[in-house]
């Protein structure tokens, strides 16, 4: 018995064999793509047309070809046909089982041939290749700015409206981006997935290990192309280019003080807010910024990070250890221009310089005294209040001022380690000594503005001026 075959039937084997050899004669009249099967090309010509016959019941959506309508619909009933074999992980489209596939074998088919790095997918060689090109097709219709891929672009313009479609299920923290999300949501199980090979310090995020791992390598591929400095972290190279161009984008809207990072306007606002979102454990005492309250923390620890390297002294500060350091220097580097007084902290000579202004910043609310430095004031608030925080662990007396326990306890131990290299006599404080060598040099540095007499102790001073 002879097999008949159809008409339908032989146009499909021409079409199939046209597919085979490469043969492309079915060609688009408005673009001239061309097409091996007549059946594409017909398809292909509904995105000119705007014809979609294909509509979904659930939402809508009109596609222009049957594959992609079927495809769309497994959203809705969440089917996933594709299971890849090696994680048993599913997807809806036999293309995304492919791509996947390639995290397992470290197959990469897409290599750009300028830099000859190499892609899992076809569109992230394109979305590459427009680092080299510059090109950035996709703009923003808000605020004109381009981007190089159009999901970038799709996140950027929920800044413009506030969506944020992405939700965490635990804590309803809303993101703009699913990455975000993902990443969010391993606060909450502590998932630590990304993990270092050199010293197995765990990470939340990828891009967190792989700065991580510069520490190790050293490498630092974002360099500035103003004074050459290079950077672990692309954010890092973007604050810094601010001190070239001087930009300070963040801008208070209390006092319009402007700022070259987010966190500084962030710990700024505070001062107008009053809060203090970090407290100490053991007094409660509250701090605006993290770091005020680490350095706080020490006064109930006792620790002192900081110590000198050529007399062991230690400070709780690494600010009063650079301080300490110049009296073994000499240097004095911030110098008065009014009387040429020099000092070796610039605090001090802030201070120093009101003297001559004759402002006093700090002003008592009980009788209205004004003070020079705030310290002055706190200590001077302690005579309205009667507080006496400085006690002596021998005798329990108390003391408003601690430079007024500090000598005291010198009674109990006897000690004075400061000697006069002329005459060998022994102090207990070091402003003592100083004094007392101006006995040797004759100096009197404190000068009587009405008859020029000089004196050894601005002591002495004040009551010789009591005679005029």
């Amino acid at each position: 018995m002879k097999y008949v075959i159809s008409h339908s039937e032989i146009t499909a084997l021409l079409e199939n064999t046209k597919a085979h050899s490469g043969e492309r004669p079915y060609i688009c009249e408005v673009c001239n793509r061309a097409f091996s099967q007549q059946s594409n090309l017909r398809t292909h010509k509904r995105i000119h047309s705007g014809h979609c016959p294909y509509i979904c019941e659930v939402c809508s959506k009109a596609c222009s070809d049957r594959g992609a309508f079927i495809i769309h619909q497994r959203i809705h009933n969440g089917e996933r046909p594709y299971t890849c074999e090696v994680c048993k992980k599913a997807f809806s489209q036999q293309s995304s089982l492919k791509t996947h596939k390639r995290i397992h074998t470290g197959e990469r088919p897409y290599a750009c041939d300028l830099c000859n790095k190499a892609f899992r997918r076809h569109s992230d060689l394109i979305g590459h290749q427009r680092m080299h090109s510059g090109e950035r097709p996709y703009s923003c219709e808000a605020c004109n700015k381009a981007f190089s891929h159009k999901h970038i672009l799709i996140n950027h313009k929920r800044t413009h409206t506030g969506e944020l479609p992405y939700a965490c299920d635990l804590c309803n923290k809303a993101f703009n981006q699913q990455i975000s999300l993902k990443n969010h949501q391993r606060i909450h199980s502590g998932e630590r997935p990304y993990i270092c090979d050199v010293c197995n310090n765990a990470f939340s995020k990828k891009s967190c290990l792989i700065e991580h791992q510069r520490i190790h390598t050293g490498e630092r591929p974002y360099v500035c192309d103003l004074c050459n400095k290079a950077f672990r972290k692309k954010g890092h190279l973007i604050i810094h280019r601010r001190i070239h161009s001087g930009e300070r984008p963040y801008i208070c809207d209390v006092c319009n003080k402007a700022f070259s990072e987010k966190h500084y306007l962030i710990r700024h606002k505070r001062i107008h807010s009053g809060e203090r979102p970090f407290a100490c454990e053991v007094c409660n005492k509250a701090f605006s910024q993290q770091a005020y309250l680490i350095r706080h923390q020490r006064i109930h620890s006792g620790e002192r990070p900081y110590a000198c390297d050529l007399c062991n002294k230690a400070f709780r500060r690494h600010s009063h250890l650079i301080q300490h350091q110049l009296t073994h220097s000499g240097k004095r580097p911030y110098i008065c221009d009014v009387c040429n007084k020099a000092y070796s902290d610039k605090h001090h000579l802030k201070n120093h310089q009101r003297i001559h202004a004759g402002e006093r910043p700090y002003v008592c609310d009980v009788c209205s005294k004004a003070f020079c430095y705030r310290i002055s004031l706190i200590e001077h608030i302690r005579i309205h209040s009667g507080e006496r925080p400085y006690a002596c662990d021998q005798c329990n007396k108390t003391f408003r001022k601690r430079s007024h326990l500090i000598p005291h306890l010198l009674i109990h131990s006897g000690e004075r380690p400061y000697t006069c290299e002329v005459c060998n006599k022994a102090f207990g404080l070091q402003r003592t000594l100083k004094t007392h060598q101006r006995i040797h040099t004759d100096e009197g540095p404190y000068v009587c503005d009405v008859c020029n007499k000089a004196f050894r102790k601005k002591g002495n001073l004040i009551n010789h001026t009591r005679l005029h």
